[in-house]
Protein backbone atom coordinates (compact mmCIF):
# COMPACT_ATOMS: atom_id res chain seq x y z
CA UNK A 1 0.00 0.00 0.00
CA UNK A 2 1.61 3.69 -0.88
CA UNK A 3 2.54 5.91 1.82
CA UNK A 4 0.19 8.65 0.53
CA UNK A 5 -2.78 6.02 1.39
CA UNK A 6 -1.58 5.61 5.11
CA UNK A 7 -1.24 9.21 5.69
CA UNK A 8 -4.76 10.00 4.55
CA UNK A 9 -6.05 7.02 6.53
CA UNK A 10 -4.26 8.66 9.70
CA UNK A 11 -5.59 11.87 9.19
CA UNK A 12 -9.24 10.52 8.96
CA UNK A 13 -8.74 8.50 12.04
CA UNK A 14 -7.24 11.29 13.96
CA UNK A 15 -9.76 14.19 12.60
CA UNK A 16 -12.66 11.90 13.77
CA UNK A 17 -10.67 10.15 16.97
CA UNK A 18 -12.72 12.16 19.37
CA UNK A 19 -16.18 11.44 17.93
CA UNK A 20 -18.08 8.41 19.17
CA UNK A 21 -19.97 5.99 16.94
CA UNK A 22 -21.22 8.36 13.73
CA UNK A 23 -18.04 9.83 13.55
CA UNK A 24 -16.00 6.61 13.77
CA UNK A 25 -18.06 5.19 11.02
CA UNK A 26 -16.54 8.08 8.62
CA UNK A 27 -13.24 7.43 9.57
CA UNK A 28 -13.54 3.37 8.29
CA UNK A 29 -15.11 4.45 5.45
CA UNK A 30 -12.76 7.04 4.43
CA UNK A 31 -9.89 4.77 5.91
CA UNK A 32 -10.92 2.39 3.20
CA UNK A 33 -10.89 4.34 0.44
CA UNK A 34 -7.84 6.31 1.62
CA UNK A 35 -5.72 3.13 2.00
CA UNK A 36 -7.70 0.06 0.53
CA UNK A 37 -7.29 -2.25 3.91
CA UNK A 38 -10.07 -4.77 2.98
CA UNK A 39 -9.86 -5.92 6.37
CA UNK A 40 -11.90 -3.00 7.90
CA UNK A 41 -15.43 -4.30 7.79
CA UNK A 42 -18.36 -2.02 7.41
CA UNK A 43 -20.12 -1.34 11.13
CA UNK A 44 -24.00 -1.39 11.42
CA UNK A 45 -25.46 0.01 14.46
CA UNK A 46 -22.29 0.33 16.95
CA UNK A 47 -19.01 1.10 16.33
CA UNK A 48 -16.23 -1.55 16.26
CA UNK A 49 -13.39 -0.63 18.49
CA UNK A 50 -11.92 -4.00 17.71
CA UNK A 51 -11.65 -2.53 13.66
CA UNK A 52 -10.37 0.63 14.62
CA UNK A 53 -7.85 -0.74 16.57
CA UNK A 54 -6.83 -3.56 13.82
CA UNK A 55 -6.49 -0.93 10.82
CA UNK A 56 -4.12 1.77 13.25
CA UNK A 57 -2.33 -1.79 13.64
CA UNK A 58 -1.93 -2.15 10.22
CA UNK A 59 -0.89 1.23 9.32
CA UNK A 60 1.28 1.77 11.93
CA UNK A 61 -0.07 4.37 13.02
CA UNK A 62 -0.45 5.49 16.93
CA UNK A 63 -4.39 6.04 18.17
CA UNK A 64 -4.27 9.32 20.00
CA UNK A 65 -8.01 8.34 21.26
CA UNK A 66 -7.00 5.02 22.82
CA UNK A 67 -8.00 6.39 26.34
CA UNK A 68 -11.82 7.52 25.51
CA UNK A 69 -12.27 4.16 23.48
CA UNK A 70 -14.60 1.99 24.36
CA UNK A 71 -12.96 -1.47 26.17
CA UNK A 72 -13.24 -5.03 24.06
CA UNK A 73 -17.19 -6.63 24.87
CA UNK A 74 -16.64 -8.08 28.59
CA UNK A 75 -18.34 -11.78 27.76
CA UNK A 76 -19.60 -12.02 31.59
CA UNK A 77 -22.53 -10.38 32.28
CA UNK A 78 -21.83 -9.74 36.25
CA UNK A 79 -18.34 -7.90 34.75
CA UNK A 80 -20.13 -5.70 32.32
CA UNK A 81 -22.93 -4.75 35.06
CA UNK A 82 -19.70 -3.71 37.24
CA UNK A 83 -17.57 -5.07 40.35
CA UNK A 84 -16.16 -3.98 43.60
CA UNK A 85 -17.97 -1.17 45.50
CA UNK A 86 -21.16 0.14 43.99
CA UNK A 87 -22.62 2.60 46.63
CA UNK A 88 -22.30 3.39 50.38
CA UNK A 89 -23.77 5.61 52.41
CA UNK A 90 -21.65 5.78 55.52
CA UNK A 91 -24.09 7.52 57.85
CA UNK A 92 -26.69 4.93 57.31
CA UNK A 93 -24.36 1.68 57.20
CA UNK A 94 -23.42 -0.57 60.16
CA UNK A 95 -19.33 0.05 59.36
CA UNK A 96 -17.65 -2.60 59.88
CA UNK A 97 -16.20 -5.82 58.01
CA UNK A 98 -17.62 -8.12 55.46
CA UNK A 99 -15.97 -11.74 55.31
CA UNK A 100 -16.36 -14.12 52.31
CA UNK A 101 -15.53 -17.18 50.35
CA UNK A 102 -15.59 -16.90 46.72
CA UNK A 103 -16.49 -20.57 45.43
CA UNK A 104 -14.34 -20.36 42.90
CA UNK A 105 -12.01 -19.20 44.88
CA UNK A 106 -9.68 -21.98 45.67
CA UNK A 107 -9.74 -21.47 49.40
CA UNK A 108 -8.95 -17.61 49.92
CA UNK A 109 -11.10 -16.00 52.26
CA UNK A 110 -11.41 -11.82 52.25
CA UNK A 111 -12.13 -9.78 54.33
CA UNK A 112 -12.97 -6.26 53.32
CA UNK A 113 -13.75 -2.74 54.79
CA UNK A 114 -17.15 -0.71 54.15
CA UNK A 115 -15.28 1.20 51.27
CA UNK A 116 -14.49 -2.12 49.42
CA UNK A 117 -10.85 -2.01 50.27
CA UNK A 118 -9.04 -5.77 51.06
CA UNK A 119 -7.52 -5.50 54.31
CA UNK A 120 -6.83 -9.01 55.39
CA UNK A 121 -7.12 -12.84 53.76
CA UNK A 122 -6.83 -16.19 54.90
CA UNK A 123 -5.78 -18.69 52.46
CA UNK A 124 -7.58 -22.08 53.40
CA UNK A 125 -5.66 -25.66 52.62
CA UNK A 126 -8.81 -26.58 50.39
CA UNK A 127 -11.67 -25.20 48.55
CA UNK A 128 -14.83 -23.93 50.40
CA UNK A 129 -17.19 -26.45 50.87
CA UNK A 130 -19.18 -23.98 51.36
CA UNK A 131 -18.44 -21.07 53.16
CA UNK A 132 -16.44 -19.55 56.70
CA UNK A 133 -16.83 -17.34 59.07
CA UNK A 134 -15.83 -16.31 62.55
CA UNK A 135 -16.70 -17.74 65.74
CA UNK A 136 -17.56 -15.96 69.53
CA UNK A 137 -13.57 -16.51 70.04
CA UNK A 138 -12.30 -15.05 66.64
CA UNK A 139 -11.21 -17.90 65.16
CA UNK A 140 -11.79 -18.36 61.53
CA UNK A 141 -14.20 -21.99 61.36
CA UNK A 142 -14.15 -23.42 57.65
CA UNK A 143 -16.12 -25.50 55.81
CA UNK A 144 -13.87 -26.95 53.19
CA UNK A 145 -14.14 -29.32 49.92
CA UNK A 146 -12.21 -32.45 49.94
CA UNK A 147 -11.99 -33.10 46.11
CA UNK A 148 -12.12 -37.21 45.74
CA UNK A 149 -11.97 -39.48 43.16
CA UNK A 150 -14.60 -41.84 43.52
CA UNK A 151 -17.92 -42.88 41.83
CA UNK A 152 -20.12 -41.84 45.07
CA UNK A 153 -23.08 -39.81 44.50
CA UNK A 154 -21.76 -37.07 46.50
CA UNK A 155 -17.78 -36.96 45.16
CA UNK A 156 -19.31 -34.80 41.73
CA UNK A 157 -21.54 -32.70 43.58
CA UNK A 158 -20.60 -28.67 43.57
CA UNK A 159 -22.10 -28.27 47.19
CA UNK A 160 -19.74 -31.46 48.12
CA UNK A 161 -17.95 -30.65 52.01
CA UNK A 162 -15.56 -33.29 53.57
CA UNK A 163 -13.71 -31.19 55.95
CA UNK A 164 -14.29 -28.59 58.70
CA UNK A 165 -11.65 -27.01 60.69
CA UNK A 166 -10.53 -23.96 62.62
CA UNK A 167 -7.77 -21.28 61.76
CA UNK A 168 -6.26 -18.15 63.48
CA UNK A 169 -5.90 -14.64 62.45
CA UNK A 170 -2.46 -15.83 60.14
CA UNK A 171 -4.42 -19.11 58.52
CA UNK A 172 -3.04 -21.56 61.17
CA UNK A 173 -4.94 -24.42 61.55
CA UNK A 174 -5.49 -25.44 64.91
CA UNK A 175 -7.41 -28.74 64.54
CA UNK A 176 -9.48 -30.47 61.23
CA UNK A 177 -11.74 -33.28 60.83
CA UNK A 178 -13.03 -34.80 57.71
CA UNK A 179 -15.93 -36.43 57.34
CA UNK A 180 -16.67 -37.70 53.95
CA UNK A 181 -20.65 -37.56 53.70
CA UNK A 182 -20.23 -33.63 54.79
CA UNK A 183 -22.00 -30.88 52.29
CA UNK A 184 -22.86 -27.68 52.58
CA UNK A 185 -22.93 -26.32 56.25
CA UNK A 186 -20.93 -26.90 59.19
CA UNK A 187 -21.27 -24.74 62.36
CA UNK A 188 -19.33 -24.69 65.92
CA UNK A 189 -21.25 -25.56 68.58
CA UNK A 190 -21.29 -23.50 71.95
CA UNK A 191 -20.72 -26.73 73.69
CA UNK A 192 -17.21 -26.65 71.57
CA UNK A 193 -17.95 -29.80 69.35
CA UNK A 194 -18.91 -29.20 65.86
CA UNK A 195 -22.21 -30.00 63.96
CA UNK A 196 -22.27 -31.14 60.56
CA UNK A 197 -24.84 -31.34 57.43
CA UNK A 198 -24.37 -35.02 55.76
CA UNK A 199 -25.59 -37.28 52.95
CA UNK A 200 -26.39 -40.94 52.86
CA UNK A 201 -28.27 -43.02 51.02
CA UNK A 202 -32.01 -43.32 51.83
CA UNK A 203 -33.40 -46.56 52.71
CA UNK A 204 -34.50 -48.18 49.11
CA UNK A 205 -38.12 -49.19 50.93
CA UNK A 206 -38.71 -45.31 51.19
CA UNK A 207 -37.63 -44.38 47.55
CA UNK A 208 -41.14 -44.87 46.36
CA UNK A 209 -42.89 -43.49 49.01
CA UNK A 210 -41.17 -39.94 48.35
CA UNK A 211 -43.79 -37.98 46.45
CA UNK A 212 -42.50 -34.96 44.40
CA UNK A 213 -40.09 -34.71 41.45
CA UNK A 214 -39.67 -35.79 37.94
CA UNK A 215 -40.54 -39.40 37.83
CA UNK A 216 -37.49 -41.29 36.86
CA UNK A 217 -34.38 -38.63 38.05
CA UNK A 218 -33.38 -40.90 40.80
CA UNK A 219 -29.52 -41.39 40.96
CA UNK A 220 -29.73 -45.39 39.33
CA UNK A 221 -32.76 -45.95 41.35
CA UNK A 222 -31.43 -44.58 44.23
CA UNK A 223 -32.49 -41.82 46.48
CA UNK A 224 -29.93 -39.62 49.04
CA UNK A 225 -30.89 -38.07 52.45
CA UNK A 226 -29.39 -36.18 55.07
CA UNK A 227 -28.40 -36.65 58.95
CA UNK A 228 -26.28 -34.46 60.95
CA UNK A 229 -23.49 -35.30 62.66
CA UNK A 230 -22.14 -34.02 66.10
CA UNK A 231 -18.60 -34.25 66.66
CA UNK A 232 -15.62 -33.70 68.53
CA UNK A 233 -12.72 -31.52 67.70
CA UNK A 234 -10.18 -35.09 67.37
CA UNK A 235 -13.24 -36.47 65.38
CA UNK A 236 -15.40 -38.25 67.86
CA UNK A 237 -18.94 -38.73 67.28
CA UNK A 238 -21.20 -37.97 69.95
CA UNK A 239 -24.42 -37.62 68.10
CA UNK A 240 -26.58 -38.47 65.04
CA UNK A 241 -29.88 -37.32 63.60
CA UNK A 242 -31.72 -38.84 60.43
CA UNK A 243 -34.40 -37.27 58.64
CA UNK A 244 -36.11 -40.42 57.27
CA UNK A 245 -36.61 -41.47 61.12
CA UNK A 246 -38.16 -38.06 61.30
CA UNK A 247 -39.68 -36.56 58.27
CA UNK A 248 -42.51 -38.20 56.30
CA UNK A 249 -41.34 -39.05 52.69
CA UNK A 250 -45.33 -38.96 51.47
CA UNK A 251 -45.87 -35.07 53.17
CA UNK A 252 -42.88 -33.58 53.63
CA UNK A 253 -42.31 -33.99 49.63
CA UNK A 254 -40.04 -32.74 47.22
CA UNK A 255 -41.79 -28.68 46.10
CA UNK A 256 -41.13 -28.90 43.03
CA UNK A 257 -42.32 -31.07 40.46
CA UNK A 258 -39.60 -30.30 37.52
CA UNK A 259 -36.87 -31.31 40.11
CA UNK A 260 -34.33 -34.19 40.20
CA UNK A 261 -35.16 -37.16 42.66
CA UNK A 262 -31.45 -37.53 43.21
CA UNK A 263 -31.75 -36.05 46.23
CA UNK A 264 -34.84 -35.93 48.65
CA UNK A 265 -34.62 -33.12 51.72
CA UNK A 266 -31.36 -31.68 50.46
CA UNK A 267 -30.32 -29.70 53.61
CA UNK A 268 -28.50 -26.68 53.29
CA UNK A 269 -28.03 -24.75 56.49
CA UNK A 270 -28.12 -25.00 60.26
CA UNK A 271 -28.29 -22.92 63.29
CA UNK A 272 -27.83 -23.44 67.07
CA UNK A 273 -30.69 -21.74 68.99
CA UNK A 274 -30.11 -19.91 72.35
CA UNK A 275 -31.41 -23.20 74.46
CA UNK A 276 -29.05 -25.53 72.11
CA UNK A 277 -32.06 -27.07 69.45
CA UNK A 278 -31.16 -26.77 66.46
CA UNK A 279 -32.43 -25.04 63.31
CA UNK A 280 -32.04 -26.73 59.51
CA UNK A 281 -33.42 -25.87 56.46
CA UNK A 282 -34.41 -28.19 53.45
CA UNK A 283 -34.24 -26.79 50.09
CA UNK A 284 -35.99 -29.64 48.34
CA UNK A 285 -38.59 -29.95 50.41
CA UNK A 286 -38.81 -26.04 51.16
CA UNK A 287 -39.30 -26.70 54.96
CA UNK A 288 -37.62 -25.05 57.84
CA UNK A 289 -37.31 -27.30 60.98
CA UNK A 290 -36.44 -26.95 64.98
CA UNK A 291 -34.93 -30.13 66.74
CA UNK A 292 -35.38 -30.56 70.53
CA UNK A 293 -31.75 -31.70 71.65
CA UNK A 294 -33.31 -33.50 74.37
CA UNK A 295 -35.91 -35.65 72.74
CA UNK A 296 -34.44 -35.26 69.17
CA UNK A 297 -37.94 -34.62 68.56
CA UNK A 298 -39.65 -31.89 65.69
CA UNK A 299 -40.80 -29.37 67.71
CA UNK A 300 -41.32 -26.49 64.92
CA UNK A 301 -41.60 -27.29 60.79
CA UNK A 302 -42.43 -24.43 58.15
CA UNK A 303 -42.83 -25.34 54.78
CA UNK A 304 -44.52 -23.97 51.58
CA UNK A 305 -45.88 -21.82 50.78
CA UNK A 306 -44.08 -19.57 52.60
CA UNK A 307 -41.15 -20.98 52.00
CA UNK A 308 -39.43 -21.82 48.35
CA UNK A 309 -35.79 -23.19 48.45
CA UNK A 310 -34.89 -21.43 51.21
CA UNK A 311 -31.08 -20.98 52.81
CA UNK A 312 -29.50 -19.63 55.99
CA UNK A 313 -31.42 -20.09 59.48
CA UNK A 314 -30.25 -17.05 61.37
CA UNK A 315 -32.00 -16.66 65.00
CA UNK A 316 -32.80 -13.67 66.04
CA UNK A 317 -32.32 -11.99 69.94
CA UNK A 318 -36.00 -10.95 69.56
CA UNK A 319 -37.01 -15.04 69.21
CA UNK A 320 -37.82 -14.50 65.42
CA UNK A 321 -35.85 -16.14 62.74
CA UNK A 322 -34.29 -15.14 59.52
CA UNK A 323 -33.93 -16.65 56.63
CA UNK A 324 -33.33 -15.90 52.58
CA UNK A 325 -36.04 -17.25 50.76
CA UNK A 326 -34.76 -17.91 47.09
CA UNK A 327 -38.25 -18.41 45.42
CA UNK A 328 -37.11 -20.43 42.89
CA UNK A 329 -40.78 -22.33 42.34
CA UNK A 330 -43.49 -20.37 44.68
CA UNK A 331 -46.47 -21.96 45.37
CA UNK A 332 -48.47 -19.27 46.20
CA UNK A 333 -47.05 -16.77 43.83
CA UNK A 334 -46.91 -17.25 39.88
CA UNK A 335 -43.05 -14.96 39.59
CA UNK A 336 -39.83 -16.57 41.12
CA UNK A 337 -38.20 -13.93 43.40
CA UNK A 338 -36.32 -13.72 46.23
CA UNK A 339 -36.73 -12.06 49.31
CA UNK A 340 -35.52 -12.09 53.12
CA UNK A 341 -38.53 -12.83 55.95
CA UNK A 342 -38.50 -12.31 59.60
CA UNK A 343 -40.83 -15.21 60.69
CA UNK A 344 -42.18 -15.11 64.33
CA UNK A 345 -42.15 -18.68 65.73
CA UNK A 346 -45.34 -18.63 67.31
CA UNK A 347 -47.53 -17.41 64.92
CA UNK A 348 -45.26 -18.52 61.93
CA UNK A 349 -45.89 -15.58 60.29
CA UNK A 350 -43.93 -13.27 58.49
CA UNK A 351 -43.31 -10.32 60.30
CA UNK A 352 -40.63 -8.10 58.25
CA UNK A 353 -39.28 -8.91 55.20
CA UNK A 354 -37.03 -7.29 52.36
CA UNK A 355 -37.86 -7.57 48.57
CA UNK A 356 -37.91 -5.71 45.19
CA UNK A 357 -40.93 -3.98 44.06
CA UNK A 358 -40.57 -5.73 40.87
CA UNK A 359 -40.10 -8.90 42.32
CA UNK A 360 -37.70 -10.37 39.70
CA UNK A 361 -35.24 -7.45 40.05
CA UNK A 362 -33.71 -9.40 43.34
CA UNK A 363 -33.02 -13.00 42.86
CA UNK A 364 -31.07 -15.73 43.52
CA UNK A 365 -31.89 -18.89 42.97
CA UNK A 366 -29.46 -21.26 45.38
CA UNK A 367 -27.05 -20.21 48.00
CA UNK A 368 -27.28 -16.99 49.40
CA UNK A 369 -28.05 -15.66 52.94
CA UNK A 370 -29.11 -12.84 55.40
CA UNK A 371 -27.72 -11.64 58.66
CA UNK A 372 -29.47 -8.89 61.01
CA UNK A 373 -26.65 -6.29 61.87
CA UNK A 374 -26.82 -4.99 65.39
CA UNK A 375 -27.82 -0.88 64.08
CA UNK A 376 -30.88 -2.94 62.61
CA UNK A 377 -30.01 -3.16 59.17
CA UNK A 378 -29.91 -6.32 57.11
CA UNK A 379 -26.89 -7.43 55.32
CA UNK A 380 -27.63 -9.55 51.81
CA UNK A 381 -25.48 -11.97 49.77
CA UNK A 382 -27.56 -12.71 46.65
CA UNK A 383 -24.91 -15.45 46.17
CA UNK A 384 -25.40 -16.74 42.66
CA UNK A 385 -24.66 -13.32 41.91
CA UNK A 386 -21.91 -12.35 44.20
CA UNK A 387 -23.66 -9.58 45.26
CA UNK A 388 -23.73 -8.14 48.82
CA UNK A 389 -25.96 -4.94 49.77
CA UNK A 390 -27.36 -3.62 53.14
CA UNK A 391 -30.85 -2.49 53.63
CA UNK A 392 -32.68 -0.34 56.45
CA UNK A 393 -35.65 -1.98 58.09
CA UNK A 394 -37.61 0.15 55.65
CA UNK A 395 -35.83 -1.45 52.92
CA UNK A 396 -33.58 1.48 51.47
CA UNK A 397 -30.30 0.32 50.30
CA UNK A 398 -27.46 1.59 52.04
CA UNK A 399 -24.29 -0.29 50.61
CA UNK A 400 -23.92 -2.38 47.64
CA UNK A 401 -20.77 -4.46 46.67
CA UNK A 402 -19.93 -7.02 44.35
CA UNK A 403 -17.54 -10.03 44.37
CA UNK A 404 -14.82 -9.28 42.03
CA UNK A 405 -13.04 -12.36 42.08
CA UNK A 406 -13.95 -14.40 39.60
CA UNK A 407 -12.84 -18.19 39.02
CA UNK A 408 -13.36 -20.80 36.31
CA UNK A 409 -17.06 -22.86 36.47
CA UNK A 410 -18.84 -25.36 34.91
CA UNK A 411 -21.03 -23.09 32.85
CA UNK A 412 -17.66 -20.21 32.35
CA UNK A 413 -16.40 -18.01 35.23
CA UNK A 414 -18.32 -17.07 38.01
CA UNK A 415 -18.10 -14.87 41.16
CA UNK A 416 -20.42 -17.15 43.52
CA UNK A 417 -20.44 -16.66 46.99
CA UNK A 418 -22.28 -19.26 49.53
CA UNK A 419 -22.36 -16.61 52.02
CA UNK A 420 -20.96 -13.20 53.32
CA UNK A 421 -20.84 -11.81 57.22
CA UNK A 422 -20.27 -8.61 58.79
CA UNK A 423 -18.05 -8.12 61.89
CA UNK A 424 -17.57 -5.05 63.78
CA UNK A 425 -13.70 -3.20 64.68
CA UNK A 426 -14.17 -5.12 68.24
CA UNK A 427 -14.76 -8.51 66.70
CA UNK A 428 -11.80 -8.02 64.11
CA UNK A 429 -9.81 -7.15 67.32
CA UNK A 430 -10.12 -10.22 68.91
CA UNK A 431 -9.72 -12.19 65.01
CA UNK A 432 -6.50 -10.65 64.99
CA UNK A 433 -5.26 -11.42 68.63
CA UNK A 434 -5.51 -15.38 67.60
CA UNK A 435 -2.65 -14.85 65.85
CA UNK A 436 -0.26 -13.87 68.49
CA UNK A 437 2.52 -11.97 68.08
CA UNK A 438 3.34 -13.39 64.37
Amino acid sequence: MGGSGYDGAAKSFNDHADVPEAGLRIAIDEARKAANISRVVAINEVADVTVLREAHREMGIKDRSAEKQMPLVEQTKAKRAGIGLRACDHDRVFDGFTLFAPQSGAGKVYLIDIDGTVVHTWQMPYPPGNSGYLTDRGTLFYNGKVIEQSDRFISRQPWKGGVALEADWNGRVLWEVRQPDHHHDGIRLRNGNLLLICLAQLPQHLVSQVKGGRPGTEHNGEMYADYLVEMTTDGRVVWQWRTWEHLDPATDCITAVQDQREAWTHANGLAEMANGDIVVSFRNISTVIIIDRKTDEIIWKLGAPPLSGQHAPMPLPNGNLLLFDNGPHRLDHTMTFSRIIEVDLASKQIVWKYQEKREYEFYSPRISNARRLPNGNTLVCEGDFGRFFEVTAEGELVWEYVNPYFGDGPNGPNNRVFRAYRYSAEEIARAKATGGSQ
